[in-house]
């Protein structure tokens, strides 16, 4: 089986499947070649609850991304890719420094594409005394064989669940395969981690599913908080959020182009309630 640096030279990383050689510095949809590129790191305060604590989430935020949100609220990051290259050393010192800091955890926010040199830090830095839990922050468009080949690394699993449709993904994602995609790595990582364990209020091991409501999306919001209920766990803790707003490319789509009505918000946290969902906040 190939190693996961081996994958770099025909990645087939994520479902996008490019095939390129990133390790000769070729770049497929994410834009990155081979070396990890980070654009910011630092005790986090605006994650999930469980995740903050007193004294932060320690999120690494790295460059470039494996979808393509057209309503991207991080898009310098993920498509202008602006950040800078780090050697796999002192990505580990990162990690070492944020846990020197007081930080809960290891919040790696869009690893997917990186995955290779992620795994090859965390080793070093567990090998030089690095103890608290790592956090998979991700788009939750995820290949499941991947996801198998990190078991064991990631303790807090943390995908979104973006679109039910393939038409909406196709359009604001430029990923028609998402929903498919996206269920089967959902099922996938609660197989490794479990329903979410919270110990003394911060997490410390299983999956968090996080669910942006859309304009005019109450209906697929509907059917992914059925499909988590149903199909992975009615325990799964699951942040049901507000916050989206016409960022990027939104305002070129006109059922984005709006927030959320108080009332679509409203109408999907009630069912996730009646579902008996565990609700972040």
């Amino acid at each position: 089986m190939k190693s996961l640096k081996d994958r770099l030279r025909d990645c087939d990383l994520c479902p996008r499947l490019c095939r390129v050689d990133r390790a000769a510095g070729e770049t497929g949809f994410c834009g990155i070649g081979a070396d990890p590129v980070i654009s910011s790191a630092g005790p986090h305060f605006g994650e999930e609850p469980p995740l903050v604590g007193r004294c932060g989430s320690g999120a690494i935020f790295f460059t470039g991304c494996n979808l393509g949100c057209v309503f991207c609220q991080n898009y310098e990051i993920s498509h202008l890719r602006e950040g800078r290259a780090v050697s796999e050393s002192a990505l580990a010192d990162l990690m070492l420094r944020l846990q020197e800091q007081g930080c809960h955890n290891i919040n790696w926010v869009t690893p997917t594409h990186q995955v290779p040199v992620i795994v090859a830090a965390l080793e070093l830095a567990r090998g030089k005394g690095l103890r608290v839990p790592t956090v998979f922050n991700c788009g939750g468009y995820e290949r499941v064989e991947i996801l198998r080949e990190i078991e064991g690394r990631v303790d807090i699993y943390m995908p979104d669940a973006k679109f039910w449709s393939a038409d909406s993904a196709r359009t604001y994602l430029n990923a028609p395969d998402y929903p498919e995609i996206m269920r089967n790595a959902l099922k996938e990582m609660h197989r490794q981690v479990g329903d979410l364990v919270i110990e003394d209020g911060l997490a410390a091991k299983g999956l968090l599913v996080r669910h942006l409501v859309m304009p005019g999306g109450v209906a697929e919001s509907l059917e992914i908080l059925d499909f988590i209920a149903r199909e992975i766990s009615p325990d799964t803790y699951v942040n049901v959020m507000s916050q989206y707003r016409p960022s990027y490319r939104a305002h070129e789509f006109h059922p984005i182009a709006r927030r959320i009505t108080m009332e679509e918000f409203d109408t999907v946290r009630r069912h996730a309630e009646k579902l008996g969902l565990r609700l972040a906040g």
